[in-house]
C-alpha cells in the first residue's frame, strides 16, 4: 500500500481550497505550507494543508 496521499491546500486569507497535492506521510510529518497564487485574492498567498 502506497504512503503517498492526496492533500488539500487552502488559501491562508480566504480559506478556499485551490490546490491538491500529494505527500509521503511516512517521511513528511509536518503540515505543508506553500506560496501559491489564489485566483479569488488575486495575489500570491500562503496555502496550508487542511483536513479532508
Amino acid at each position: 500500500m502506497s504512503q503517498d496521499r492526496l492533500i488539500k491546500l487552502a488559501c491562508g486569507n480566504c480559506k478556499r481550497i485551490n490546490y491538491w497535492s500529494s505527500k509521503n506521510r511516512k517521511t513528511v510529518t509536518k503540515k505543508i505550507e506553500l506560496n501559491k497564487y489564489c485566483k479569488w485574492c488575486k495575489k500570491s498567498t500562503k496555502h496550508k494543508e487542511i483536513k479532508k
